[in-house]
């Protein structure tokens, strides 16, 4: 099964960190991650430099999965230029066009 994660309450931390990340470090997520969308504060998960940020990035590397940040959300907070080498910045129209071909079976929002 190949999904699609759209990170958008906040609460989203606490099964980010404790349940996503380290199930996808291991490989026993279970699912092939296409992509993650993140909204409003989840924009900072992308940031450069921080923990959170660096294990995405070794993921990403690992899998190819699509890190994206909410383009809006992203410049209200001034980070725009400060995500991770690889992760981008759009609207739904981006989000769209990036995950169109990947055959997603579930999209599912946190």
């Amino acid at each position: 099964m190949k999904v699609a994660y759209v990170f958008s309450s906040t609460t989203s931390q606490k099964i980010l960190n404790t349940m996503i990340i380290p199930q996808l470090e291991a490989d026993t997520h279970g699912a092939e991650v296409a992509g993650m969308f993140f909204f409003m504060d989840n924009t900072y998960f992308l940031l450069g430099g921080t923990e959170t940020g660096e294990r995405l990035r070794q993921i990403q590397e690992k899998n190819g999965m699509l890190l994206m940040a909410c383009d809006k959300c992203a410049i209200e907070r001034g980070i725009e230029n400060k995500l991770l080498p690889g992760a981008k910045i759009g609207c739904f129209p981006q989000l769209y066009a990036a995950l169109g071909g990947a055959g997603i079976d579930q999209v599912i929002t946190l």
